[in-house]
């Protein structure tokens, strides 16, 4: 099969799909990949690393030209052009993004393949784990960054100075994101709130977490009362596929204190916080109800190399399947099969057409390919 890896081209995007050494052993499995020029400087990884590796060097044409195309972010529409009956195997999160990208997909009879969606046989999203791990920890980090007053923030510090402990953190979300957050938070001392929709995992996140961690029933009442007086809030929910519910209001951020952070991690499934909307690492922060809010679309992209090797860690069993069998790869793989998106010109994975409302261009995968 022909691979292609494309240079990301999303704001501050230095993230690539495909490492050499993951290169390599496609190229000892028979395959042809074709990396576009420049695609894994970044992330630290030259064009001359790929070469030896056995790849071919080539324009963005010459990648995108392939079999199954491999990416870190979603297509831009200034790349909407290269969509054609390839597969793209990439973060595409279609509920939470535009959805002219999904009728393009659609259009050009794309084989959307998504990372957030693949679930392993313990129902698990071994894909989107390692970002979300990622995220989870630079939620803490860059939300104390911007509660210094040179940053308008409150100038609390998060922590514990000489005994004391500093700082206030509610995390909203105990999946990947919300416990790696409340690790790095409890880690430097501040007083830690996790919240949660099973107080059952109390005792066993403290044990993982720290005896310190405070868990809370994850429900509006709840939010509400902590989040008036945080320091730093973490909007950590998922829904595997779809839009994210928003559990924080406008009211309750209208309550909290001016100065205070929020760092919505689920902005790429559309926000858990009725304020948020999408930033950039170029401009990643606004101010609403003086309240200021970091939204960047690609968090991880900000620590491209242990995010790179993180993911492709991750995938590139993945993209050996698909290389060798094509979607044959999915049979017998249930799990496996959610990674598609669109196909055939229809949406696949029904919480996309739901929120998108397209539920005329749903079909279940089954009716369309022998799975």
């Amino acid at each position: 099969m022909r691979i292609g890896v494309v240079k990301e081209i999303k704001d501050r995007e230095n993230r690539v799909a495909l490492t050499p050494k993951g290169a390599g052993a496609l190229v000892h499995d028979g395959h042809t990949v074709r990396v576009q020029t420049g695609a894994g400087m970044g992330s630290g990884f030259t064009d001359d690393d790929y070469s030896q590796a056995g790849a071919e060097i080539g324009s963005a044409d010459e990648a995108w030209q392939t079999d199954l195309v491999v990416k870190v972010k979603e297509p831009l529409p200034s790349e909407y052009d290269q969509l054609d009956q390839q597969m793209v195997f990439t973060y595409f999160h279609l509920a939470g993004v535009r959805p002219d990208l999904t009728r393009v997909l659609l259009e050009k009879n794309t084989t959307a393949l998504a990372y957030e969606t693949l679930e392993n046989r313990s129902g698990k999203l071994p894909l989107l784990a390692p970002m979300s791990a990622v995220a989870g920890n630079m939620s803490i980090t860059i939300g104390s960054y911007y509660l210094a007053r040179f940053n308008q923030g409150k100038g609390m510090q998060l922590g514990k100075v000489l005994g004391q402990i500093y700082g206030k953190v509610v995390i909203i979300g105990d999946g990947i994101v919300g416990r790696h957050a409340a690790c790095i938070a409890t880690g430097m001392g501040a007083e830690v709130f996790l919240g949660g929709r099973h107080p059952d995992r109390a005792e066993t996140l403290r044990r993982e977490i720290s005896p310190q961690l405070n868990f809370f029933q994850s429900n509006y009442e709840n939010i509400a009362a902590l989040t008036v007086d945080a320091d730093l809030v973490v909007g950590a929910v998922l829904l595997p596929g779809a839009r994210t519910p928003r559990v924080m209001t406008e009211d309750m951020v209208k309550a909290m204190q001016a100065g205070s952070v929020i760092v919505d991690v689920s902005i790429d499934q559309g926000g858990c916080i009725a304020t948020s909307r999408p930033t950039s690492h170029s401009n990643p922060v606004y101010t609403a109800h003086g309240v200021i809010h970091y939204c960047v679309t690609n968090m991880p992209g900000a620590y491209p190399k242990t995010s790179t090797l993180a993911l492709t860690n991750a995938t590139l069993p993945y993209i050996r399947k698909l290389a060798d069998k094509g979607l044959d790869a999915l049979k017998d793989d249930p799990g496996f099969a959610k990674v598609v998106n669109t196909f055939q010109g229809y949406i696949t994975c029904r919480p996309v057409a739901e929120v998108l409302n397209l539920m005329k261009h749903y079909r279940d995968l089954k009716t369309l390919y022998s799975i």
